[in-house]
């Protein structure tokens, strides 16, 4: 009995142990900045990131002559099937979190204990907005032609797509708006690598600022103060 208990007192300590260096390099690590890398063409295209307090996007313009996110991503997907869009947000993450967690306070114990350690499957969210409006939770970054090729060219390569090449949209009654649609993705979320982290990547993926590593939107937005 007494070995046991020992036992499981190791394995507590060695949990709790994780969990505190876990949150203490999320905390530490987010501050440690990767610089903007200047390629010396002009900064034209203007993309935002935006939080909802869980999940960070990369916002775009709907169209430009470089991409027409509007034929990869069909207007005919959403409720409204409005096509005035100006701008898409578009994030990678947990299916679980996104569809049955739009807030803290709708997160179970299963979504976060199956997100955690990889045991489902990821999604990618897209939104459409008419306007964006810069804040404490919305900021604009003004990137150039060749960087913002290299911003899509990331994107693009998380989504599954079928036979025909096409992106997989997710039928759900679980969108958040009547704008935004799921759509199948690439990769496991997982503790150390978050919507967050794919955001943080998708930033230097256009050689712009952001994080050594963060799971947090916090350590995004930290850089763009």
């Amino acid at each position: 009995m007494k070995m046991v208990l020992i036992s499981l007192l190791k394995i507590v300590g060695i949990v709790v142990g994780i969990i505190l260096l876990y949150g203490l390099l999320g905390y530490l690590l987010p501050f440690i900045e990767i610089k903007a890398k200047e390629d010396g063409h002009k900064k034209e295209i203007p993309i935002y990131i935006y939080t909802n307090g869980v999940h960070t996007d990369i916002v775009m313009p709907v169209k430009n002559d470089l991409q027409d996110w509007g034929s990869k991503i069909p207007f005919s997907n959403i409720r409204s099937q409005q096509t005035d869009y100006s701008y898409i947000g578009i994030g990678w993450g947990d299916k679980g979190f996104y569809l049955d967690t739009p807030t803290w306070a709708d997160l179970k114990f299963s979504t976060a204990f199956k997100a955690a350690f990889w045991l489902s499957e990821s999604a990618m969210h897209c939104t459409y907005y008419k306007t964006m409006k810069e804040g404490s939770d919305c900021k604009m970054i003004m990137i150039s032609r060749s960087q913002y090729t290299n911003l899509v060219r990331f994107i693009e390569d998380k989504f599954d797509r079928d036979q025909n090449g096409n992106f997989i949209l997710i039928p759900t009654d679980a969108v958040y708006s009547d704008h935004d649609a799921f759509y199948d993705a690439k990769g496991k979320y997982s503790f150390l690598y978050t919507c967050n982290t794919w955001s943080n990547d998708a930033l230097k993926a256009a050689g712009q600022k952001a994080a050594f590593w963060t799971p947090s939107d916090f350590g995004i937005f930290q850089h763009y103060k």
